[in-house]
């Protein structure tokens, strides 16, 4: 399936189904509705956070997941699967992805990041897993590791990014990333029009997740409000 996987969302639009505990669809039967709307509409793949949301989510279509699993650990800037415990969480909703904070900051646990990649490796060899990192140095760093992915998702929104855009210069950070690295690179974070999505495949991205602006009506109403100046 790993493989398989690849060559499925290339080219193609992954959709992020997520709700956090203080948003109004947050509910494992929402998500799952969620992933059949998006799926119905053509999404390749989804991707979606915590074991109950992707089991739910397995339940309502047959599209390969994206898991995460969000976990706030004090003093930790580090909360995308962080440890092998999420890792371990995660696999009995069996994803055919995993994809995790791949970023300098410390652990939680201690571990660097290469020990948590060898110690996933050796746990579970047929897991593709997706380096969400957020600058340069990162994405290089995690190829070096042996990702099979690597993703935009943290740019802008770690201390080191904060304030920039995917978006930015005609989308300069993507182009740099992919010019940096030969694996894979998914566009994700701060899509939010077909035409950015439209964008980073024609600049070269492997498939891109969009969130926000397709599954979080309150952000998409912000937007409106915002734009609208009310």
């Amino acid at each position: 399936m790993s493989c398989t996987m690849l060559n499925q969302i290339k080219g193609k639009l992954i959709v992020s189904c997520q709700a956090l505990e203080d948003e109004p669809l947050y509910s494992d039967f929402i998500m799952g509705r969620m992933a059949l709307a998006a799926a119905r509409g053509g999404a390749s793949a989804i991707r979606a956070n915590s074991v109950v949301d992707i089991q739910a989510i397995k339940q309502q279509v047959s599209l390969p997941v994206i898991g995460i699993l969000k976990r706030d650990y004090p003093g930790s800037e580090v909360y995308i699967t962080a440890t092998l415990r999420e890792v371990d969480e995660l696999m009995t909703a069996s994803p055919e992805m995993i994809a995790m904070d791949a970023t300098l900051h410390p652990r939680p646990d201690g571990q660097s990041l290469a020990q948590m990649v060898e110690a996933i490796r050796a746990r579970y060899p047929a897991l593709l897993l997706m380096a969400d990192i957020a600058t340069l140095e990162e994405a290089v760093h995690a190829e070096r590791l042996g990702f099979d992915c690597v993703g935009t998702t943290l740019h802008g929104y770690t201390r080191e990014t904060k304030g920039h855009k995917l978006h930015d210069d005609d989308f300069a950070f993507l182009r740099a990333v992919l010019a940096a690295v030969t694996v894979p690179v998914i566009a994700e974070g701060n899509v939010v029009t077909p035409q950015m999505a439209t964008r980073c495949l024609q600049l070269g991205a492997h498939a891109v997740v969009v969130g926000g602006a397709i599954t979080r009506p309150q952000q998409i109403t912000e937007r409106f409000i915002e734009a609208m100046g009310l």
